[in-house]
């Protein structure tokens, strides 16, 4: 394992929390995510169920979990169940978790083989009253019709159990996994860190004539050398006027002299993602106008940091961080005081050059789960990343930092030591 986990009491303590919003008398089941197929016998890299993960720390395939913290039968109260290691299984693929080292991970006592699941799901599933199932409620998730594993499951169990009584899961566990614990913000911390150590790689080798993809490949190999599993996410790294294309991905074509590079990506360390984007000039110096810009861009970004704050409604954020840009966009010629006066107020003329959202839930996942219409509140972890996208010129920025909102003062910045003024980046390049 390239990370430290985290010690089983914290899974422990997130069961009980969970426990605490149950309706009496129910049992959770929680399931692995697929083994998705690439093409012929190859296979993407395995992503665990982040609620699984998030309440056993068991990161393996194939993997069941129930709970039933009243069952009337102490053996069936939390139950365990793992991909048991064969020897094809063990020559192949090395062998996967012993029932020992699942109960160490995730202090389930009760763990069996997932082959025994069907067997005790008909006596488990007659004894409780309700029963939670998982599906991915994220706001932004449309499938398009795949079946993904928890809905298949989902499924599956409804048409053999019709009458008993399914509860949502999800609606728990983005409340819980909203509030990060101080284990979990030493993760993000971690992965930041290597964030940092590879947004530094690139200040001292990027150059006018490299290709996208190379400056990608400085990215990764800090990623890999400092012991994390890789991209948080897909990396962005769009030069010139390609950063106005604000999920660009391909990452194929010349940095040239003279123009900005517009860096999105972000370590993934021990499960959990960091997300930086940064903007530096190709040849190491900001021609004035790219300073105007970027600078514009730096003010939203600091003002928007400081109303990250307890009780902070998110319609209330973006309308004030809204306010904010189109001062700097006035202050740019990009708009002129009559084009606000006349805007519509359904589409605000600010977003002709910021179209996106300022802020989302980061944590296991990069666009982590928690609600918007509900107050801001300490520990929740989020982004901060405005942008001004200018087309005609070539010109798009972006500047992103993770922080932590706390009870009293400014929100703490997981990335306060990542390069982000002009003056630093020009230094550090030189």
């Amino acid at each position: 394992m390239r990370y430290t986990p985290i010690a089983k009491d914290f899974y422990i303590q997130n069961r009980q929390n969970l426990y605490k919003d149950l309706l009496p008398n129910s049992v959770v089941i929680l399931i692995s995510n697929d083994v998705l197929p690439k093409s012929a016998d190859g296979q993407f890299q395995f992503r665990q169920n982040a609620d699984t993960l998030y309440l056993t720390g068991i990161d393996q395939e194939e993997t069941i979990v129930v709970l039933f913290p009243d069952s009337p039968d102490p053996l069936l109260k939390e139950v365990l169940f793992l991909r048991e290691t064969n020897d094809k299984i063990a020559l192949w693929e090395g062998a996967k978790l012993s029932k020992e080292e699942g109960k160490a991970i995730s202090g389930i006592n009760q763990v069996l083989w997932s082959a025994e699941f069907n067997g005790l799901l008909h006596k488990i599933i007659n004894m409780a009253d309700n029963v939670y199932l998982n599906l991915n409620e994220h706001l932004r998730y449309d499938n398009q019709g795949i079946e993904y594993a928890d809905l298949r499951f989902a499924k599956a169990i409804k048409d053999k159990y019709p009458l008993q009584h399914y509860q949502r899961l999800a609606p728990i566990m983005h409340k819980l996994r909203s509030k990060k614990s101080p284990l979990e913000l030493e993760k993000m911390q971690i992965a930041c860190d290597i964030t940092n150590k590879a947004f530094r790689r690139v200040l001292n080798t990027i150059k006018p004539g490299m290709l996208e993809y190379e400056v990608e490949a400085e990215i990764i190999y800090e990623f890999i050398r400092n012991g994390a599993e890789g991209h948080a996410y897909t990396p962005i790294i769009a030069s010139g006027a390609s950063a106005c294309v604000l999920h660009y991905i391909t990452n194929d074509k010349v940095c040239n002299d003279g123009d900005l590079i517009l860096m999105d990506f972000g370590a993934s360390y021990g499960n959990y993602a960091a997300d930086l984007t940064r903007c530096i000039p190709v040849n190491g110096k900001f021609s004035e106008r790219q300073k105007q810009v970027y600078n514009a861009v730096l003010n939203v970004h600091k003002y928007a940091a400081s109303l990250l704050i307890p009780g902070m409604l998110f319609k209330d954020y973006n309308f004030l961080v809204g306010q904010k840009m189109t001062e700097e966009l006035i202050g740019l010629g990009l708009l002129t005081q009559e084009q606000v006066n006349n805007q519509n107020p359904e589409s605000p003329a600010y977003k002709k050059y910021f179209a996106h959202g300022t802020s989302h839930f980061l944590g296991i996942d990069v666009h982590d789960v928690g609600y918007f219409h509900q107050p801001m509140q300490a520990r929740n972890v989020f982004t901060v990343e405005p942008g001004i996208y200018i087309l005609e010129e070539g010109i798009g920025i972006r500047l992103e930092n993770n922080y932590v909102i706390q009870t009293d003062g400014p929100a703490f910045d997981l990335m306060r030591d990542i390069p982000i003024e002009i003056e630093e980046i020009e230094a550090l390049m030189a």
